[in-house]
């Protein structure tokens, strides 16, 4: 820079100083900052950097910022994300600032150089070398820097540069290190930084000093012990005292506040006698003044009354689930026998059903209805057996089950307790979660449950238990076999019009802030958003595209006039893109091979095509489309049933020979598996193998046996469901399902032609197209 460059771009430091000669590296963020580093790098790289007096202040004035400063040069620059730019800058020599303009959005300073006062050199050589000693003395001592700066620094011969060098490095406050960059002479300099460095090693000295003392006062083995005691000292002192026997009998006050057994009174109070005999400072006092806390805070005789008035509870329960009728009425029904008997007789409900059809929200609502303290465990993933029996207490951290936990928050000992996830426990070199809560459910044994934490026998008996699972059958048996199960099937299109209309529009509306809007969304909305955006067994999916509706009405609402716009069947898709699901095209004429089967899945039932071809070969049979063992096995079936059967189905007796059989069911990345493909299969092959066509507007679900016979399936509801919705005519069911088609909804009953069939002959005679 020439000497009558005097205005460069200028930035106040935060908390720190730049020293000239030294390399430091600075994060900026103001904008005004950013806009004088933008500038010099665009110029020669030169900048201003000075400390700002209170490192508090957002945008300083001149008066707020220090006199003397620091000519910087920009060595590298990074931008870092939020907008933060690094730089790291080196300092070339100080200079005092005498005015600061603000220019283009940036702080432009005039400044002066500043040089350095100093013409004995003899003298000057002295300081340098007794500094040196001083520093190297302190960084042995301290190991506070690093050994490539000690050397660096030692390695200096400049007395001014080596002035500066050390300040950079001193844990010194901000105005002293402004200090030190305001002298300009060397002589002085040093002499101030010799003396800050005989202070720090004052306090080195006087620290080390203090640890040799207290180091001499200790044993190893006494150590923990006397530090306990010097902290119980201090408290004295301060009159912050602690009585062991005021504390023990607060806790026999609490005690005798509780209606508990003699027994139980006993062995709590044995406990309160060791814990105010037991020094204070002892970590087993500490455990032990947690386990009395627990224990005395558990609700041992604290029960909420129940709601008998069943007209009252049948209201809760309808106004907040539509449906349901079997739920409610198993609810209700227990209702009544506990206003007759006067006790509940051991109930443990396990709602069943896949994910969103609201298991967990209508144990909510019985809560509410029966008017008693709802509390939840989710026992998803849960593996370790001391989740559930607490942990015991010589271990570190112990702590409660998750069932005493559960009821110590809900207060009382009777509440509505839901176990949520119950099909999902694991177990491991843990223990077995599942073993542990068959005591707890079972209706003989909980009233004595014993948690391994507490050690004390609780009353579990009275607990309204209620689980939650997605699939029966991945409960454990002995769990199964102490529960009542209640299937919650998946909700048809009509029963999620209602639930949308009555409870998730109007819960979305609210919560979207669009109360006073006039926001309406009609039928015909939400049935194209229930077939074209969503396909789920619940309304889980259904209530979040509702909610991403009126979100975007929301931001229209704000954007606009105040007005909220009107959603239509036509403008669904500016609110929510195309539609995800589009009605699966069938084949509308009769085809060789191809049958419509019906299946079961977590998210409802399905129309699973099944295709099968013949070729020329030597008597295989390949079945693909990522089946399942089950399924394979009902292919297998399948063909013993065709070749027993050849004479009877018009085919060549050793057909088989010189023929290779394929069947494949399509959307092959998805696995499958169940036992109700059999005579879908079965018919995809005879027709391949008699050229026969399949009708096109017939469905079918059964399992086949080798004789031919048509076993009962499972889900007969979703099925029918997904015939339905894909435009089936007819359906073929097996006779032993003939039972279930009583409970089916009337709207099932008259869109659907329901087939029973006891064999594979019935089969036969209605698939085949006349």
């Amino acid at each position: 820079m020439s000497e009558s460059q005097t205005i460069l771009p200028m930035i106040p430091l935060r908390g720190m100083v730049v020293y000239p000669k030294v390399t430091a590296q600075l994060d900026i963020g103001r904008d005004k900052s950013i806009k004088a580093v933008e500038k010099a790098m665009a110029d020669d790289r030169l900048i201003a950097v000075v400390a700002q007096l209170d490192e508090n202040v957002e945008d300083p004035v001149q008066s707020e910022i220090a006199t003397v400063g620091t000519l910087a040069k920009i060595k590298q620059m990074l931008r870092l994300p939020g907008g933060i730019i690094r730089i790291l800058v080196e300092g070339i020599h100080r200079i005092t600032i005498d005015n600061i303009e603000l220019v283009d959005g940036y702080n432009s300073a005039t400044f002066t150089e500043l040089k350095p006062i100093g013409e004995n050199m003899v003298e000057l050589e002295a300081y340098r070398r007794f500094a040196q000693s001083k520093f190297l003395q302190w960084t042995d001592e301290t190991k506070s820097v690093s050994e490539e700066v000690v050397t660096r620094i030692m390695n200096i011969n400049n007395p001014n540069i080596l002035a500066d060098q050390i300040a950079s490095v001193l844990p010194v406050p901000l105005f002293k290190k402004q200090q030190l960059l305001d002298i300009l002479d060397v002589k002085e300099r040093l002499h101030k930084i010799i003396a800050v460095l005989n202070t720090e090693l004052e306090i080195s000295h006087l620290e080390e000093e203090i640890n040799h003392q207290v180091r001499q006062q200790m044993e190893m083995q006494q150590k923990e012990y006397f530090l306990r005691e010097k902290i119980r000292a201090i408290h004295d002192e301060l009159g912050d005292k602690v009585d062991p026997d005021e504390e023990a009998n607060e806790l026999r006050e609490q005690l005798s506040k509780l209606k508990v057994s003699d027994d139980i009174r006993e062995r709590i109070e044995k406990e309160i006698a060791r814990y105010s005999r037991m020094p204070q400072m002892m970590p087993e006092s500490t455990i032990l003044r947690n386990y009395l806390d627990w224990v005395l805070a558990l609700p041992w005789d604290k029960e909420s009354k129940d709601r008998l008035d069943i007209n009252e509870a049948a209201k809760i329960l309808n106004q907040d689930h539509y449906g349901l009728e079997k739920i409610k009425e198993r609810i209700l029904e227990f209702l009544a026998v506990r206003k007759l008997s006067g006790s509940q007789g051991g109930s443990i409900l396990c709602l069943v059903g896949p994910p969103g059809v609201g298991k967990t929200s209508l144990a909510t609502s019985i809560a509410k209805a029966m008017n008693r303290k709802f509390v939840r465990a989710s026992l998803g993933g849960v593996r370790d057996e001391a989740e559930i029996r607490g942990h015991r207490r010589t271990y570190v951290g112990a702590l409660p089950g998750r069932m005493i936990q559960g009821m110590k928050n809900a207060g009382t000992k009777n509440p509505v307790f839901l176990l949520d996830e119950i099909d999902k426990l694991a177990s491991d070199y843990k223990g077995d979660p599942s073993s542990a809560l068959l005591e707890l459910l079972d209706p003989e044994q909980n009233k004595t449950f014993s948690d391994h934490f507490i050690e004390l026998p609780f009353d579990f008996s009275e607990v309204f238990w209620i689980t939650t699972a997605n699939v029966a059958g991945n409960i454990p048996g002995p769990l199964l076999d102490r529960m009542e199960i209640i299937e919650l099937s998946s909700y048809m299109e009509e029963e999620k019009l209602e639930i949308a209309k009555r409870y998730l529009v109007p819960k979305q509306i609210k919560r979207n802030g669009l109360d006073g809007h006039n926001v309406k969304l009609s039928d015909a909305v939400l049935r194209k958003v229930i077939s074209e955006y969503t396909r789920e067994a619940g309304v889980r999916t259904l209530e979040k595209t509702i909610a991403k509706v009126l979100r975007k009405v929301a931001y229209e609402v704000v954007e606009g006039d105040g007005k909220a716009p009107r959603v239509t069947v036509k403008n669904v898709p500016h609110y929510l893109g195309a539609p995800i699901f589009t009605e699966q095209e069938r084949e509308k004429e009769p085809q060789v091979g191809l049958v419509c089967g019906l299946a079961w899945t977590s998210v409802g039932g399905v129309v699973l095509p099944c295709e099968a071809t013949t070729m020329e070969g030597t008597g295989k049979l390949s079945l693909t489309g990522s089946l399942g063992k089950v399924m394979q096995e009902s292919g297998q079936a399948a063909m013993a049933y065709i070749r027993h059967n050849a004479e009877h189905l018009a085919l060549p007796k050793e057909f088989y020979k010189n023929t290779d059989i394929h069947v494949h069911l399509p959307e092959g990345a998805t696995p499958k598996d169940g036992p109700s493909a059999g005579i879908t299969m079965t018919l995809a092959v005879v027709s391949a193998l008699t050229d026969k066509k399949v009708r096109s507007d017939l469905a079918m679900t059964g399992e086949i046996t080798i004789r031919g016979r048509v076993l009962p399936i499972g889900g007969l509801k979703e099925k029918l469901l997904a015939a339905l919705r894909h435009g089936i005519k007819e359906v073929l069911i097996p006779y032993g399902n003939q039972k279930d088609v009583a409970e089916l909804p009337e709207s099932v009953k008259k869109g659907l032609k329901i087939t029973t069939v006891k064999t594979m002959d019935d089969v036969l005679a209605k698939a085949f197209a006349k």
